[in-house]
């Protein structure tokens, strides 16, 4: 598996595009404008307690307050106290050190905990905790008993705390994780320092931005090459490599080419593709997703592929390469939340069991976790799939001002209807000598051609005349009625 990462700089925009084997698998976009919280450390301050939901919102600087459950609330001891009345945990007017777990997404403010944790290179501390964990993706049982070995020793030896060993800690030295073990806690210290005296609702630690963050989250062993756009940048990163990541430093590369560096894999088409319904399948079947608020529903077709034995054989190949493709997309336009996957019906239940299987490897790959659930009575596959970030829909689109997000408009023959009912109300609340309709082309040519009749009638009826005219800013669904 070939990976590459292509990081394009801009002065109000940073995007990095992370690539398999030539494709285009996950896309990651920071504006100055909206920058990411998740991970800023707050000192928050408790504006209302919820009994009824167990929560409370929280201050801490932003437009809307934050959200605050009680089973992400830690006590000073450590232990989460999911059983306890929220009431018993905080306070009304209380200042408490808080961190984003999720971004504000769309209309909710962000998600925060007391379950603080920051993060270097290979290990992620978190204050007040005792456990020691060690990331899934290390698989050799031996090298993971090793890694827990020496974090244990290392506590003893540097401070309290509970830790993470991250996957890029696989075959590191004592040394190296002593080092990131040296500087999170120095860097805990500086926070508590400033959370002492900073007021309520301010900002006391910023995570990394997006730049640096991939450095440290996203390159592994198995990225081979980063390629950065601006100059300036490609110092920044090679800085920050060769203190933090010098193994990472020679596949760090600066591109000055003529050419924009997201059209060397075609990204910049590959984006736009993502934020269509409709996804081709090489098979010549597709998929179609629709996302909404509550949930993301994916429809898989067979389309024009017909196979070369029977129907089953179609469906089943159909759905298999479906698994790929949902897979990519899910990473691609980062859905999260709940999803609804509707394979085409099979009939074989060996054939059910080999798409399921095949799902569970293609999301293998996933950064976020995901979890599948049985397939429901009516053939539907349930999934859910973390969502810490605004989906690329979210980040680079509004809902349309013509439909509002409707995903339709009222026909130009309904407009016309409208149009009748509203002519008559205003003929019988005010003496106009005319009126005047004021709406787009294609409604006032239905008015002028197919229904001229009906206009006729109507204007013997108000014995008022009534004329039209085009206004090409409307929408189709727009108009005014005018007393003259």
């Amino acid at each position: 598996m070939s990976e590459e990462i292509l990081i394009n700089v801009t002065p109000r925009e940073t995007r990095v595009a992370m690539v398999e084997n030539g494709m285009l698998q996950e896309v990651f976009i920071e504006r100055v404008s909206r920058l990411g919280l998740v991970g800023n450390i707050y000192k928050g301050k408790i504006q209302r307690v919820l009994p009824g939901m167990q929560a409370a919102f929280v201050d801490i600087g932003l437009e809307r307050t934050a959200f605050l459950h009680a089973s992400d609330i830690v006590t000073e001891n450590g232990a989460e106290k999911n059983g306890d009345n929220i009431m018993q945990l905080v306070h009304q007017g209380q200042e408490i050190l808080v961190q984003v777990v999720k971004d504000p997404l769309g209309t909710k403010g962000a998600r925060l905990t007391t379950h603080l944790s920051i993060a270097a290179r290979f290990l992620v501390f978190m204050p007040g905790q005792e456990h020691i964990g060690v990331s899934q993706k290390i698989e050799g049982e031996e090298e993971r008993l090793h890694l827990r070995e020496i974090v244990t020793e290392l506590v003893k030896e540097i401070g309290q705390g509970g830790y993470i060993v991250r996957t890029v800690a696989e075959r590191m030295s004592e040394a190296e994780l002593r080092s990131d073990m040296a500087f999170l806690h120095k860097m805990w210290a500086e926070i508590q320092e400033r959370a002492v005296t900073l007021p309520g609702g301010a900002l006391v630690h910023e995570d990394l931005r997006l730049l640096m963050r991939t450095m440290r989250d996203q390159v592994g062993a198995e990225v081979e090459k980063v390629r950065i756009d601006s100059r300036e940048n490609y110092d920044k990163v090679m800085k920050f490599a060769s203190k933090f990541i010098p193994e990472l430093a020679p596949r760090i590369e600066y591109y000055p080419g003529e050419r924009p560096i997201f059209d060397l894999y075609n990204i910049e088409d590959e984006i736009q593709k993502a934020l269509g319904r409709k996804v081709q399948l090489k098979s010549g079947g597709y998929l179609i997703i629709d996302q909404t608020e509550a949930m993301t529903t994916i429809d898989v077709n067979t389309g024009a592929f017909v196979g070369h034995r029977n129907l089953e054989e179609t469906i089943f190949k159909t759905n298999l390469e479906a698994t790929q493709a949902i897979a990519r997309q899910l990473r691609l336009r980062n859905l999260g939340g709940i999803i609804i996957l509707d394979f085409i019906d099979m009939s074989e239940p060996e054939h059910r069991a080999q798409v399921m299987r095949a799902l569970d490897r293609s999301l293998e790959r996933d950064r976020a976790k995901s979890h599948i659930c049985e397939v429901s009575g009516l053939g539907l596959v349930e999934m859910t799939r973390k969502r810490t970030r605004e989906s690329l829909e979210h980040v680079l689109c509004e809902a349309c001002p013509t439909c509002e997000g409707r995903g339709s408009v009222r026909t130009a023959e309904t407009v016309c209807y409208e149009i009748f009912r509203e002519l008559l109300r205003e003929a019988r609340q005010f003496d106009a000598q005319q009126f005047l309709v004021l709406a787009a082309q294609e409604v006032v040519d239905i008015m002028l051609d197919e229904e001229s009749t009906s206009v006729a009638e109507l204007e013997e009826f108000i014995g008022k005349p009534i004329r039209f005219q085009v206004e090409t800013l409307y929408t189709q669904e727009q108009f005014d009625v005018v007393l003259l």
